[in-house]
């Protein structure tokens, strides 16, 4: 009976090493996973960082000049204008274009179709778990939001309370010297601007993986310090002129 009792559990026993040993593998599916995640964090990142540093000037070009022209706008026009004047401008081009389109295959008897065919059979629903999950991942950084403002403004630390209090009596001064769009203005400039300049002007046997024995090598430059000193102030003096 034993014997019989042993044969019987020993295809259990071998079932559950074999779901053992495959558990391994199963795990070793979610670690694949992960690096496909760190890849479109990092191709998003490095997508970032290519605009930042003018790897495709076309690309780049078009996204700092769309983006200043629209805050120079707010800052000359109100809101409702500039969303105005940005929904004419793209109504004039695409009637004009359908308009011209229609004429041309009117004159030469064609059959082409909608020119806006293809653009427009193209689906751009957003499904519910997708919305979803974009729900759930802004009330996580809501939520961190809401703790932090309940934090600060019920002195839950009184050095970090005291800490915001600082920063906004110092930020009354920036205010009123300049407005938020400007600010917007000055931050662009610097983005699209400091970092090629860095890239260029920096000396590449100073960098910070070189260090010698007693510390670390200074990557910047004299010359470099003159150019961002001199770069700095003709921003500002744009700003404030």
């Amino acid at each position: 009976m034993a014997e019989l009792s042993a044969a019987t559990q020993s295809p259990s026993v071998s079932s559950s090493s074999g779901a053992e040993s495959s558990a391994p593998g199963g795990g070793g599916g979610s670690p694949g996973a992960c690096p496909a995640l760190g890849a479109k964090s990092c191709g998003s990142s490095c997508a970032v960082h290519d605009l930042i540093f003018w790897r495709d000037v076309k690309k780049t070009g078009f996204v700092f000049g769309t983006t200043l022209i629209m805050l120079l706008s707010l800052a000359a026009f109100s809101v409702i204008s500039v969303v105005s004047y940005l929904i004419l401008a793209l109504l004039s081009v695409t009637i004009s274009f359908r308009v011209y389109k229609s004429v041309i295959q009117a004159v030469q008897k064609s059959e082409e179709g909608h020119p806006f065919k293809a653009y427009l059979d193209v689906d751009i629903t957003l499904s519910s778990e997708a919305f979803h999950n974009y729900v759930n991942a802004a009330m996580v950084h809501i939520n961190k939001a809401l703790k932090l403002i309940i934090r600060l403004f019920l002195v839950e630390d009184l050095v970090d309370s005291l800490k915001l209090a600082v920063f906004m009596w110092l930020m009354t001064y920036v205010g009123a010297v300049f407005n938020g769009i400007t600010l917007l203005i000055l931050a662009e400039l610097l983005i699209f601007s400091v970092p090629v300049v860095y890239e260029k002007y920096k000396d590449p046997s100073k960098s910070p993986w070189n260090r010698k024995e007693k510390g670390r090598i200074s990557t910047w430059t004299p010359e470099m310090q003159q150019l961002l000193k001199h770069h700095l102030i003709v921003i500002m003096l744009l700003l404030v002129l």
